[in-house]
């Protein structure tokens, strides 16, 4: 059997912007993976040299689980995907919707330490209009999860695509890296923008245009 090479193509892409996942990933209920990853901290601590019966410290290993699993990485569980409320485009806006300035918090999967910044998306309705607060939503659930920023930019812009059913979609993120700024090299005053471009916003004047709204 031949494969269409678009397909193959496309399935090639969907791997490589998909956060790297265990085949098991999903077996374990949150109360295991919290008792467990308590368990490991408990360990780490106890390496490091700190005392785990003072009244500071005693209940650490559990609080850094719950944040884990409930908090910052909880948008590695598909059952926290944001569920996209569409509304029809009755009054016909075609020009570009652009949401500005969303908080980014993630975290590098290269050293778990923080990424924080913001991003700004845009889309262009082809039919539909969606709840602006559930961008924000698609952008938070993306972050919170070990990242790198390209990938992370590059899954917002697909997922909004998807949502929207249109290609024409527009995403930078803009971002402090804390494995730069707090060990390392130790620069503070870096940022590291990406951006992803689809549809319309390849066209240079509707790009355009939308690097001049996010940075007005």
């Amino acid at each position: 059997m031949i494969q269409d090479p678009l397909v193959s193509e496309l399935q090639l892409r969907l791997e490589d912007i998909a956060t790297p996942l265990k085949s098991n990933a999903f077996e374990m209920d949150d109360d295991t993976k919290i008792a467990l990853i308590t368990d490991h901290f408990k360990g780490i601590l106890n390496v490091l040299g700190l005392d785990l019966t003072n009244d500071s410290l005693k209940d650490t290993p559990k609080r850094i689980a719950k944040m884990y699993v409930k908090e910052i990485f909880s948008g590695l569980n598909p059952e926290n995907k944001p569920i996209p409320t569409l509304f029809k485009n009755p009054y016909r806006y075609q020009e570009m919707l652009v949401e500005k300035n969303i908080a980014v918090f993630s975290n590098c999967e290269h050293h778990f330490v923080p990424i924080t910044g913001k991003a700004h998306v845009a889309y262009i309705s082809n039919g539909t209009v969606i709840g602006l607060s559930k961008l924000n939503r698609i952008v938070q659930y993306f972050s919170q999860r070990p990242q790198v920023q390209e990938r992370l930019t590059i899954q917002i812009c697909e997922e909004i695509k998807s949502v929207m059913g249109t290609d024409d979609v527009a995403v930078m993120i803009d971002a402090n890296h804390h494995c730069v700024s707090s060990r390392g090299i130790r620069d503070a005053g870096s940022s590291t923008i990406t951006t992803a471009f689809s549809g319309k916003f390849l066209n240079q004047e509707t790009k355009n245009e939308f690097l001049k709204y996010v940075s007005a």
